[in-house]
């Protein structure tokens, strides 16, 4: 365990530590943590010398080539993580507020991100660019790309099944997150440890609109599981209803895994043991080439979702 009295950390740590811990947790390698943050290895290994010395118990240990972070690396990790994230945040505030940005930006987004990235790129935008204006619309990626295409909508955020370049449309990868079947908690499989994919298509499902790339995607699903699809179905974009859906009926439905384990949390529904593959676990941006260039408060609002995805990587899904 630690040998630390309090006040230690704030005292002795800087932000150098900070960045090797981080840069640890992600590479358990001293020569790519000195290359990502532009060191030497000498001084990546002193700092992490001076941070066990600081925390008064091991940090690190050594296997073969790599370095794994003991129990108490991890947690300390974690903490300069979103230490990090609250100082870039801070910079992105101070600056978006001295730009003086205004303008508008249009958002076009399905229902399985929105709830995960956008309030906190919201929040972000509008504390850095208080005069900006702000819409979102609720859609699938079969009916929003043509208004990405017309001009009607800045940002298109959606999972992608198969992605492809698309002429004229720039695109990034936000966050990597996969989706999970859930029941109501009194659903008669929530109480199952095991249940197989033909027991589970007699039940009533809740999926994507059926012209919509996700649905695409969930019948694929199906069939890489050797089951026919479902007969019995509801096809919902809507958080809510399908929430209310799952309480009120017998139905299994598609959630983002983040969003499955806090209504789990909360006791409003189960996660079911049915492997889904990662599939539609990647979620892009798309926006036509130079509209960052020319529209300063869509550029903003790029580095909000940006800060956003980030923030997600941070937070443990419980």
């Amino acid at each position: 365990m630690p040998n630390l009295q309090r006040g230690t950390l704030t005292k002795q740590l800087t932000l150098r530590h900070l960045r090797v811990i981080c840069g640890l947790a992600e590479h358990r390698l001293v020569a790519r943590v000195s290359a990502a943050l532009n060191v030497t290895q000498p001084a990546v290994s002193k700092q992490i010398a001076e941070l066990e010395e600081i925390v008064g118990t091991p940090i690190i240990r050594r296997e073969r080539n790599r370095l794994h972070l003991t129990s108490v690396g991890l947690r300390l990790a974690e903490h300069a993580r979103q230490v990090l994230n609250q100082l870039d945040r801070a910079e992105f505030d101070l600056l978006a507020m001295a730009s003086g940005i205004a303008g508008s930006v249009n958002v076009g987004v399905v229902s399985s991100v929105a709830p995960i990235l956008l309030p906190r790129a919201i929040s972000l935008f509008k504390n850095g660019a208080p005069d900006a204006s702000l819409s979102v619309t609720e859609g699938h990626f079969v009916s929003l790309k043509p208004q990405l295409e017309a001009g009607q909508i800045d940002l298109l955020i959606a999972r992608i099944w198969q992605p492809s370049d698309m002429e004229g449309i720039e695109q990034r990868v936000l966050l990597k997150e996969p989706l999970v079947v859930v029941a109501g908690r009194n659903h008669p499989l929530a109480a199952m440890e095991r249940i197989a994919w033909k027991d589970a298509v007699d039940w009533p499902w809740i999926l994507p609109q059926p012209d919509s790339v996700a649905r695409r995607a969930v019948d694929a699903l199906f069939a890489e599981h050797g089951v026919a699809l479902p007969g019995n179905t509801i096809s919902s974009l809507s958080l809510s209803l399908n929430l209310e859906l799952l309480r009120q009926m017998p139905t299994l439905c598609l959630f983002p895994q983040r969003l499955a384990k806090a209504y789990a949390a909360r006791g409003d529904l189960v996660e079911m043991p049915l492997d889904t593959r990662n599939f539609l676990s990647e979620a892009r941006c798309f926006w036509k080439k130079g509209a960052l260039q020319d529209n300063s408060a869509l550029a903003l609002f790029m580095d909000c979702l940006s800060q956003a995805a980030e923030y997600n990587k941070t937070i443990p899904f419980s």
